[in-house]
């Protein structure tokens, strides 16, 4: 059978606000959070001592300061992990766009909380509330390509899903501006360098209602093919020995945000089909923020003890993922959902499901009990008529 022509899509100005307005309130918000306790922590370690010695007359010994600050990094990344797995559930509630907003107060609450911190002398506080942060920046890291996937027509899918790890490396780069001594990272500043967060996530519960929930999701899952027509349908040492680790940074950061961060989320995006993507994104992100967990605990003794080799478990680990992808992962480029789908159903030898070629009262369940197709076939029956949208 002849497939249709599909109409090429474009960038709107709905589309593009509404891709700025969701990456600047979500994932900027990682990047900033990643990085804001870094230039501060000798500061912030010193006031958990203060802190401590205030309520007991003792120090903290350094092996529990190391600890406890250990458990102050990594409570964001565990609290990633927590995001990710309840970012299926409330993106099947209440909607991509609804996600977002609702994840918004795992941000202003703990902005809040850290900023009075110091004022309360509560270390505790900035411990609880990293762990907040972290859900949000779980929940926003699945929750932002998912709605800007569904959101982008297939030409500019790959251009829209490079747009959250671009303001996730721009929150990384602002909070190491703000992390200057002469700036925030100071006796006084650190608590307002901490509650920055904040400011973004008020913005977007601004601005972001106005625009549109997702189409595919109004029309697969809330069975709404009016509204989802109306939606926006159309990224000692030698002297010269710094300079080349400060390039080789810079180069990884340039390179990460180009490939391994954006791309894995864009790619579950689109392999998996409306039904299974919330449940496909939950999976990859819990395995993503259990990884940041590990690491975000271990990496300081790590660093103790293998001290500038440390990285070297991190290149091994980056050469086997290369040597996967390039034997295993298809080429998705310039694929509609429904043609990716057929790749993956050849690769893994499996019944291919055409809705063109299928009858429209085709039941949900065959004669031989087979049941978990039907619901599939409506899927891929939506997919299509959204592609001719």
């Amino acid at each position: 059978m002849e497939q249709p022509e599909l109409r090429k899509g474009r960038l709107t100005l709905v589309l593009a606000i509404a891709t700025l307005i969701s990456a600047f309130g979500s994932s900027f918000q990682y990047g900033y959070n990643v990085a804001a306790v870094n230039s501060p922590s000798e500061i912030m370690k010193q006031f958990y001592n203060d802190t401590y010695n205030e309520k007991t007359g003792e120090l903290i010994d350094e092996f529990p300061l190391t600890l406890l600050w250990s458990l102050t990094v990594s409570m964001f990344p565990f609290g990633g992990f927590i995001g990710a797995i309840l970012a299926g559930p409330l993106v099947n509630q209440f909607g991509r766009k609804g996600g977002l907003l609702l994840n918004n107060i795992f941000s202003v609450v703990p902005a809040i909380l850290m900023g009075c911190s110091k004022v309360a002398k509560l270390y505790e506080l900035i411990i609880f509330s990293r762990l907040l942060v972290g859900i949000c920046a779980g929940v926003s890291s699945n929750v932002v390509p998912m709605y800007l996937g569904e959101l982008a027509p297939k030409n500019l899918r790959g251009a829209l899903g490079v747009v959250p790890q671009l303001f996730i490396t721009v929150g990384i780069l602002v909070a190491q501006l703000f992390g200057l001594r002469n700036v925030l990272a100071n006796e006084t500043g650190w608590p307002f360098l901490l509650a920055l967060t904040g400011i973004p996530a008020v913005l977007q519960l601004l601005i972001l209602p106005f625009f549109p929930e997702s189409p595919r999701y109004l029309l697969i899952q809330k069975k709404d093919p009016e509204a989802a027509r109306k939606g926006p349908h159309p990224q000692d040492q030698v002297s010269w020995v710094p300079y080349i680790s400060i390039t080789c940074v810079i180069a990884y950061v340039i390179g990460h945000a180009l490939g391994p961060s954006p791309i894995p989320a864009l790619f579950i995006t689109e392999i998996f089909l409306q039904s299974s993507r919330p449940a496909a994104f939950m999976v990859g992100g819990s395995i993503h923020w259990l990884s940041n967990f590990a690491v975000g605990l271990i990496f300081p003794f790590i660093q103790m003890g293998l001290g500038p080799y440390s990285f070297i478990i991190f290149a091994v680990i980056c050469l086997l993922t290369t040597i996967y992808i390039s034997m295993a992962v298809p080429e998705t480029k310039a694929q509609t959902f429904i043609e990716i789908n057929k790749i993956f159903a050849k690769m893994n030898k499996v019944l291919e499901v055409h809705p063109e070629r299928q009858p429209p009262d085709l039941p949900l369940a065959n004669s031989r009990g087979s049941e978990a197709w039907g619901p599939r076939y409506l899927d891929l029956r939506n997919e299509t008529r959204l592609a001719r949208m």
